[in-house]
């Protein structure tokens, strides 16, 4: 899930103190910049007519159901339209939501209280039954939001407007994991049979709330047409305030970079985002048009199967390299990321030696470096470990979700050419991609590209979701797609999760990172950059949790 801070609007101005820093020459003086954006609202919102906002992505949403994928675009988008107990600012700070306040009242127990005044978009009342059916609902096996709804154990109403939440541990986190556990309105879920979860990995993608939406956030989808295009409509009288003027937005998915850059250069849309690098420059030199770059909190790596005792798609027969360390290894040596970030990335991506972002609680600079490139040390460890004459397996990446995804894999596939490795990339759409990877918990890959950014902007998630050994009836591990598995970690992450000490908390999270890394578990690869070009003049902020929130968006 997730993303960075970036804003544009009379110039191109990213906020996050990550943006300070820049690979690319031509975008430095855009990053320093981003000082009165929240100003720059107010000042224009009450003169500004009503307008409608459109702009074009590089992917859609995979569903309407929000609970129905775990993916930053889709709660992105989802984000106008439903609301969770808590929320992020543009600051990634957490705020109030449907829930007001919270306190914690036992070790195990938090009270929380709903806001009052609250209506669906078809009218009805919010209560508590709507958060206690939500969080049913999120906790079934088809939801791809399980992993959050059951950090949660039970919740006990009190009245309409105040919940007792139980957990299983201490969590110091909850608030924050509740953020994008969208609540749904219990009615309207049961009149139209919506009552479960169309989770992307299930394959049941075709329930009600999979194509319509009733939430309570100050927009509403009114019309959905495939994956042509998205129209969202601002809704009178919303709890949540806006500080813009759009009435209307339109979203139009287009995949191939040239053809999004065309739609702004021709002025058909008022924004795209994912501006293609080898753009950033001609797109900056445009007079009518802002661009802002920065990092993005998303750490992209590679992943092995690492689970299975023979590779499904790989000519090894009878046996899984990848259980051996020396393989992976030798993998994580043939891997030049200096190289695929300066000839694929244009230099504008950092690289990485570590499964999260320096915006994410818990990193660590000093675990931050990406493995040696040493190609004979790669050959070496193939030889010792049985494999010196190479074999053949497929790299599973999408091509339309993040920045140059195809081109990022097919490098990687050059240069593991060179240890004897060859590696057919199999591309396809996002929409694809993660159906064959998730596979309603089959993971059905044996080598793959994944991005992620924790909801939560903490450590905990990552080790929770992507590295914890795979119990998928108690959601954990819930995306630890590769099957890697060290109980040590493991029990780190449980420590984690409820220890209340920063600083001791901070070393059990380094000594985990630690441990993942001496056996290789995954690749990272690096940080992407996040890049928004809007028409000048137009306000719109693109957050780390790759939330554009329509609300704040201004045209002149």
């Amino acid at each position: 899930m997730g993303d960075v801070t970036a804003m544009a609007s009379a110039a191109g101005r990213p906020r996050r103190p990550a943006a300070k820093r820049t690979r690319c020459g031509h975008a430095r003086r855009l990053l320093p910049v981003l000082g009165t954006i929240v100003a720059a609202v107010a000042l224009l919102a009450t003169p500004a007519a009503a307008q409608t906002f459109k702009w074009a992505a590089k992917s859609d949403a995979l569903t309407l159901d929000p609970h129905g994928a775990n993916e930053a675009v889709t709660l992105g988008l989802l984000a106008n339209v439903y609301d969770g107990l808590t929320r992020y600012d543009e600051r990634l700070d957490l705020q109030p939501a449907l829930a007001t306040s919270w306190q914690r009242t036992a070790a195990t127990v938090w009270t929380f209280h709903l806001r009052r005044g609250v209506h669906f978009h078809d009218g009805s009342p919010f209560t508590a039954d709507d958060v206690i059916f939500s969080w049913r609902r999120a906790s079934g096996d088809a939801s791809e939001v399980r992993t959050y709804a059951r950090k949660v154990q039970a919740i006990r109403r009190l009245d309409d407007h105040t919940i007792e939440i139980a957990t299983p541990a201490p969590n110091p986190l909850l608030p924050r994991d509740l953020a994008f556990l969208y609540v749904m309105n219990e009615a309207w879920s049961r009149r139209h049979h919506a009552e479960a979860a169309a989770g992307i990995g299930s394959g049941t993608l075709s329930n009600h709330a999979g194509v319509n939406t009733n939430g309570t956030g100050p927009f509403r989808i009114v019309e959905r047409r495939g994956e042509l295009s998205t129209t969202l409509q601002r809704v009178p009288g919303s709890w949540r305030p806006v500080t813009g003027n759009a009435e209307t937005a339109v979203m139009t998915p287009i995949a191939f970079d040239g053809t999004r850059v065309a739609a702004i250069l021709s002025g058909s849309v008022d924004a795209i985002t994912d501006v293609p690098i080898q753009d950033w420059r001609r797109i900056d030199n445009q007079p009518g048009i802002a661009l802002a770059t920065a990092r993005e909190a998303r750490t992209l790596f590679l992943g092995f199967d690492q689970s299975r005792d023979e590779l499904l798609y790989a000519s090894v027969q009878g046996a899984n390299p990848f259980k051996d360390r020396r393989v992976r290894a030798a993998f994580a040596h043939a891997i030049d990321v200096d190289r695929i970030n300066e000839k694929v990335m244009g230099a504008a991506a950092w690289p990485a030696g570590l499964l999260v972002a320096p915006e994410i609680v818990g990193f660590s600079a000093a675990l931050n470096q990406p493995y040696a490139h040493d190609l004979e040390r790669a050959r070496a460890l193939l030889a010792e470990a049985g494999y010196g004459s190479g074999f053949s397996l497929t790299l599973d990446c999408p091509n339309n979700r993040f920045v140059n995804d195809e081109r990022i894999c097919l490098a990687v596939a050059a240069m593991l050419a060179k240890i004897g490795i060859s590696v057919e990339v199999r591309a396809v759409p996002k929409a694809r991609y993660f159906a064959r990877v998730l596979a309603g918990g089959g993971f059905r890959t044996s080598f793959f590209l994944m991005g992620w950014v924790p909801t939560s902007f903490d450590s905990h998630n990552v080790l929770f979701n992507l590295a914890a050994c795979r119990d998928l009836a108690a959601g954990v591990g819930q995306f630890n797609i590769g099957g890697y598995c060290n109980p040590e970690v493991d029990e780190l992450t449980r420590q984690i999760e409820v220890e209340m000490d920063a600083d001791r908390r901070q070393r059990l999270i380094e000594t985990a990172f630690a441990r993942i890394r001496e056996d290789v578990g995954f690749l990272p690869l690096f940080q992407p950059p996040v890049s928004l070009a809007v028409r000048r003049g137009i306000t719109v902020v693109a957050r780390p949790d790759n939330i554009l929130d329509l609300g704040t968006v201004v045209i002149p």
